[in-house]
């Protein structure tokens, strides 16, 4: 169901940024739409069903995961990726973390130069690489959110400082999904709210919510979304964020929080190499889960506060951590130190996939001696210290209860 080209355009115009205005920032042509609602949400039934120890998890399939992976595949078959990526070596650093290290050196490789980033709030640079560069048939459909036919209920109190309803007021009904042509994983795409926008690389709400609604409509348990801040490794300053699949499941999925703004599900993460923020939820109240996340990386942009973004379904923060289903969403904030014009570490860069436990190892030689104590050695070279960490627990419970 191929959108055509005047719809595309009269959407880009609704967006406010004709082309004409900005003739360094012209949008990208037009591709699939992949239309979905809330009955879409995959809500029941996902879970690992097996012990740590027995390997990745078989794949089972939603509507979203046929589009992506069949159009992933497809472009893989067309040479549309700087290298192939066929099933990576995987080892399981031994350890109470359990370190999902995998080998990719082509990535270390081939994958596009990081852009030279002085700050957090660093503005579009047009004459950088950004996406509206990119090859049309790199974008595998536009995801469009359904109108929805009735008001959502506003009976999900657990939420408090934002909009319950499901599509804010001005907010975009469409995103590009595109292929990252140095991925990571399997399925490794791109979120990017209209290119035309030219948007530096800021997190929104609007774009996280449709990132939050991804991973309920994979199947799969191990379809994860995230966000690199610029001073976290972000390599393009063009918003955008990154989904993939991994075959494994993480220690952040069940590890236990402390209770900071319990009326919004807001909790400290502990038992991890990387302590940082979380938000938990069931699924009701995406656009106010957005929206508190949001208020939280806002304050640390403006605090030139560099920081990672993980979305992945787990329990909640005071379930068993070896219960086998994960009925809601985490989403996990790591503030840390920036890292400008850094060229990172030789075994792995520290950046969302890093402090969530997943180790893309760029050589055969750091992949086959690197333990689960130097990994958490090289990890937290790039936490803030405690005392700031501690100081900033303070500042956004008084943010997020004002």
């Amino acid at each position: 169901m191929a959108m055509s080209l005047g719809a595309c355009q009269a959407r880009h115009e609704t967006l406010g940024l004709p082309s004409q205005e900005q003739p360094e920032c012209h949008a990208v042509s037009c591709w699939e739409d992949f239309v979905y609602g809330e009955e879409d949400f995959v809500l029941y039934g996902v879970g690992w069903w097996r012990s740590r120890s027995e390997g990745p998890a078989t794949r089972t399939m939603s509507r979203f995961d046929r589009a992506l992976q069949s159009g992933w595949e497809e472009r893989m078959k067309l040479g549309l990726f700087r290298y192939h990526l066929g099933e990576l070596q995987t080892r399981i650093l031994p350890g109470n973390v359990r370190f999902v290290a995998q080998l990719n050196i082509q990535r270390g490789l081939e994958r596009r130069k990081p852009q030279d980033i002085q700050s957090v709030r660093q503005k579009f640079d047009p004459q950088q690489f950004h996406f509206n560069k990119i090859k049309p048939e790199e974008i595998l459909f536009h995801m469009v959110r359904a109108p929805t036919p009735h008001p959502p209920s506003r009976g999900c109190s657990q939420f408090q400082g934002g909009p319950l309803e499901s599509k804010l007021p001005g907010t975009p009904d469409c995103i590009l999904v595109v292929i990252n042509i140095s991925p990571l994983e399997f399925g490794h795409v791109l979120f990017i709210p209209d290119p035309a926008l030219c948007l530096p690389q800021i997190l929104t709400q609007e774009l996280l919510q449709f990132g939050l609604e991804s991973v309920l409509l994979s199947a799969h348990l191990g379809f994860r979304v995230g966000f690199n801040s610029l001073g976290a490794f972000a390599s393009v300053n063009h918003l955008h964020l990154h989904g993939f699949y991994l075959d494994w499941e993480l220690l952040i999925e069940t590890a236990p929080g402390e209770p900071l703004c319990p009326t919004l599900n807001f909790h400290f993460l502990q038992g991890v190499p990387a302590p940082g923020f979380l938000f938990y939820s069931e699924r009701e109240g995406l656009g106010a889960l957005a929206h508190n996340v949001c208020r939280v990386t806002d304050y640390l942009v403006d605090k030139e506060i560099a920081h990672n973004v993980f979305v992945t379904r787990g329990t909640a923060p005071g379930e068993s951590s070896h219960s086998e289903t994960r009925s809601g969403i985490r989403v996990l904030i790591w503030p840390r130190r920036s890292c400008f014009g850094s060229k990172g570490e030789a075994a792995f860069n520290v950046a969302l996939c890093e402090l969530a436990g997943h180790l893309p190892i760029k050589t055969a030689e750091d992949f086959q001696s690197l333990t689960e104590t130097a990994a958490i050695n090289i990890i937290q070279r790039y936490l803030l210290p405690e005392p700031q960490l501690s100081q900033l627990r303070g500042q956004l419970v008084t943010l997020l209860t004002e």
